[in-house]
Parts: C-alpha cells; structure tokens; sequence
C-alpha cells in the first residue's frame, strides 16, 4: 500500500526481526536503565486545554499532561550531537521561566523525520526571536545525530541523540509495527511530499539506528515553561507531526521572563 511504500525508504537494508537484531552496544548513563519494552508504562492521558494554552485550539495543547512523566523527563540523560556527552535534559533550559519546544523524531534515519527537522531549523530563528530553546531528539547514537546534522544540515547544537529510547518511554510515545506503517494519520505526509522531497536530497540510510527495533518508535512534540508543560501532543503515525502553527502560536502568546514584546 501507499504508505508502506512511502516509509520503506527508512528501511531500504534487507528486513531482520527485531528480535533477531543483536542488542545495541553499552552507552554511558547518568540514569537507571531503560524499563523493559515489556514493562512500558501506559501512555499518559492527555486532558483538556486550559485557559494557558487554549489559544492553540487543539485537544493536544495540555499543562494536564501526566506530572511524574514531566519530572521524570528532566531525569533522563540524553547525547549532545556536538559533544556526545550525556546532559539532563532539565539542564536544557531554566526549569523557573524558561521556555522550550521539544521534539521527538523518529530516529536519525527517517526520511520523514529529516523533513520535520528541516521545518523546525528553518523556524529556528521565529524560536530564538520568541525566547524560545529548540530541542530536536531522535533515537540512535551521536554517530548518527551527526549524519542528520550535517547532511541535512541541522544545527548540531539542538540535536541530542536518544539511544534507549527512555526519553520516549518516559512520555509514553506510541511505539509498534502498526503504529509505524498502517496507522491511517501517517498518510498525512503525502500532504506534504515537496517538502519531503526536498528534505531528503542529501538523504543516507546509514543515519538508521544500528537496533533496527528502533525504527518502529513514533515521536512527539511537547512545549514547557520551565517545569510547566503548555503543550503535548503524540504522534499518531510517522510522518504525523505537529502542526507547526500551534507550537508558534503558543511560543509567542507565552510571556517569557527578560524578553519585552
């Protein structure tokens, strides 16, 4: 079908049962290992807007997201590209006032991750002007945050690479066989097949997370003032992102501390 064929193009190496896949190499960690996918706690609800993020007129925008996934978020030791060294993820922005858009990618090897990422650096500068952190994550190692960062390009700097997924887990992203190829909202891209086309020009699979179980994890979008979640929202699909217009029309409805409008 249609959009398998359009998501084989993260997949292009001979298919091996995840199961069959030999487990990722060790990485360094400043927290406990990744609960087992087995384990993974239920996804967290997501409740109706309140008056803070109502603007965005959709049921995603939430501060009512689940608060010990939000705390336990700023837990996680997630990879600079740049650097490679593990960083909390509550040291990436003031955690009083403060204000952040956090994506989730797919992993470093998705086509349709690599268009999300080209919207999001060429809206860099509307974040910057508003106050606003950009934070893209992906799965996969440093290694291959820096084949996306370069080839796409995208600002190095932003990216940090997810390599057990406990970013993902934390928050309950939706992850699975069906999710990824047959859930109807991820023919949302073909919407948008200019913008993949041109995302993808300089396009490698080698950017594809060595734990080719990885490539079945869906993203996510989530924006934060300080410790305060003002928007949620899950991707349903791949390809089903965020529309772009909702995450800015929050960050600039937002005040953010030190900045005069």
């Amino acid at each position: 079908m249609a959009t398998h064929s359009l998501h084989s193009l993260s997949l292009l190496r001979p298919y091996r049962s995840p199961l069959l896949s030999p487990p990722p190499k060790p990485f360094p960690t400043l927290v406990s290992p990744v609960r087992s996918l087995r384990r993974r706690r239920s996804p967290p609800a997501i409740h109706p807007a309140p008056a803070a993020s109502a603007a965005a007129g959709s049921a995603a925008s939430s501060s009512g997201f689940d608060s010990a996934a939000v705390d336990d978020l700023g837990d996680v030791a997630i990879f600079p590209a740049s650097t490679g060294e593990p960083v909390f993820i509550r040291d990436l922005w003031d955690q009083n006032e403060g204000m952040a858009v956090v994506a989730l990618l797919r992993h470093f090897g998705c086509p349709c991750c690599w268009e999300l990422a080209s919207v999001l650096r060429d809206s860099k500068s509307r974040f910057d002007s508003a106050g606003v952190k950009l934070i893209a994550i992906g799965v996969g190692t440093p290694d291959k945050a820096r084949i996306l960062a370069e080839r796409l390009p995208f600002p190095s700097d932003c990216l940090y690479a997810d390599p057990d997924r406990k970013a993902y887990d934390v928050l309950g992203l939706y992850y699975g066989l069906a999710r990824t190829f047959f859930n109807p909202a991820s023919a949302k891209v073909f919407s948008r097949f200019e913008s993949l086309k041109n995302a993808v020009k300089n396009y490698t699979i080698e950017a594809t997370p060595d734990d080719r179980a990885s490539v079945l994890q869906q993203g996510g979008m989530f924006v934060f003032k300080g410790k305060e979640l003002l928007y949620a929202r899950k991707d349903e699909g791949t390809g089903d992102h965020a529309p772009l217009d909702e995450i800015l029309d929050i960050c600039c409805k937002v005040p953010v501390a030190g900045k005069i409008d």
